[in-house]
């Protein structure tokens, strides 16, 4: 469901302007004349009198209007009611008008000609630019005039791990093969990669870290420990402070705003990337969207990123450097270091594919992979390590290889996630049902070998 922020003054502001934005909210708002009569009740001047004001509304609106870009954006209040605030101390009596929707619908509409005239788009998910270049949504250069921001620009970098409650009694792991180990069993949680870009790049990390198979296997094994799937990335911190699960995946920003109760581990080896904002095609208010995108870039929209309740690391080096010690010393380290690089090119090139295995293999048979994973743990050390070991690669087997999911996405007619099979073309049909088919033969056979096991050495 998709969150509506306009953030514009109320019926109960008294300046010129919020009073014109106001009747663009149907306030019951009335012109009079100089006696104090309602103007449309004064006999011979009921129309020039209106047809005035129209005018006069009409002008002024849009000169405010032309001050406030649209932005479509995956982030937290607390993190954008930072920058609109920031904002209308530049330019007083102006405020960003902001929707928020996760990344992956946030494109959809873009892909369906950003029907709502958004000025920007601003996430964390790299490869959300990649495509939407791809398809030419974005400005062209030089939109911004030749010394003005590019079409896509960098602010902030990001890495993902895993977070826990500071009064958590659980062990709070040290890597991430600590997240297989059976005494987390029912204590993680994740969102769905189909609903949320931040859970895609952290997919996709994984399988860029580790290789399309040893990837997927991690993930399928780590199945076997998950609690829950949230809806949004959200769900994650918000589940960690209510007390749902007691271990989170999830991108920095969204537990470090939450440092007061919230604890954060970097995943080694560290693989940072780049949240980013872009012009829009389509975009009504090009010039304010604009001096957004030099505000954000700016030492003051950089120092921004600071605040606890945003607490993302500035891609400015020397904002960086002032910043001292308030950065974690993990991303630190990290920037000085050579890692890996995040490759949102070829994570683009498969989206489709990773979302929909992901929901085929993990989301639609969570209960039953979970249960499988179980009792494989529970059977005891008289069993032969070598019928283990079948039984864990049952788990763990991928159906389709990365060459072949890879050109399936290329040519998906259907977008970004799985969708319901009335929604595919007859190759992604067969595609899915395919995968749906192979994934469940091989908990057949898991589970077959796990009942001959328990028979031969269960207590």
């Amino acid at each position: 469901m998709e969150t509506i922020r306009k953030d514009l003054p109320g019926c109960q502001r008294r300046n010129h302007n919020s009073t014109l934005k106001a009747m663009g909210q149907n306030c019951p708002i009335h012109k009079t004349n100089e006696k104090g009569d309602d103007a449309s009740m004064v006999a011979g001047y009921q129309f020039p009198m209106r047809f005035c004001w129209i005018l006069v509304w009409f002008f002024w609106n849009l000169a405010a209007v032309a001050q406030e870009p649209r932005i479509l954006t995956s982030f937290p209040a607390e993190m954008t009611d930072v920058y609109q605030d920031l904002w209308e101390a530049t330019v007083p009596g102006s405020r960003p008008q902001l929707l928020n929707k996760n990344t992956i619908s946030a494109i959809e509409e873009i892909q369906r000609g950003n029907p709502r005239a958004f000025d920007l788009f601003w996430a964390s998910s790299p490869e959300a630019f990649e495509i939407l270049g791809r398809e030419g949504a974005l400005v062209a250069p030089g939109s911004c005039g030749v010394d003005g921001p590019a079409p896509v620009e960098g602010f902030a970098i990001s890495s993902v791990g895993w977070a826990r409650r500071r009064d958590s009694s659980l062990f709070m792991p040290g890597h991430w093969n600590d997240l297989l180990l059976p005494i987390y069993r029912d204590q993680i949680a994740m969102a769905r990669p189909a609903r949320s870009g931040t859970t895609h790049l952290l997919v996709e990390q994984m399988l860029q870290v580790r290789g399309w198979d040893d990837g997927w296997a991690y993930l399928l094994e780590l199945a076997g420990n998950l609690s829950t799937l949230t809806a949004r990335s959200f769900g994650v911190p918000d589940g960690l402070v209510n007390h749902r699960f007691e271990i989170g995946l999830t991108l920095d920003f969204l537990a470090l705003s939450r440092g007061d109760v919230l604890q954060f581990q970097y995943g080694r080896p560290m693989m940072t990337t780049t949240a980013q904002i872009g012009l829009l095609k389509g975009g009504q208010q090009r010039q304010a969207a604009c001096d957004f995108v030099r505000l954000l870039l700016s030492r003051p929209g950089q120092m921004a990123l600071l605040a606890p309740q945003v607490a993302r690391i500035p891609l400015d080096p020397d904002v960086r450097e002032a910043a001292g010690d308030r950065l974690p010393p993990d991303m630190l380290s990290a920037l000085r270091l050579s890692w890996l690089a995040y490759d949102p090119e070829l994570s683009s090139d498969r989206y489709w594919a990773v979302n929909t295995l992901f929901d085929v293999m993990i989301t639609d048979v969570l209960a039953e992979r979970r249960d499988l994973w179980r009792r494989h743990h529970a059977l005891p050390d008289a069993a032969p390590e070598a019928a283990l070991r079948e039984v864990a690669a049952l788990l763990t087997a991928v159906p389709v290889s990365e060459t072949r999911a890879t050109e399936l996405s290329k040519r998906s007619v259907t977008g970004l996630r799985s969708l319901p099979l009335v929604g595919l073309d007859a190759v992604e049909r067969a595609a899915i049902e395919t995968w749906r088919a192979q994934t469940a033969d091989l908990l057949r056979q898991a589970e077959a070998e796990l009942v001959h096991l328990e028979k031969r050495f269960a207590p």
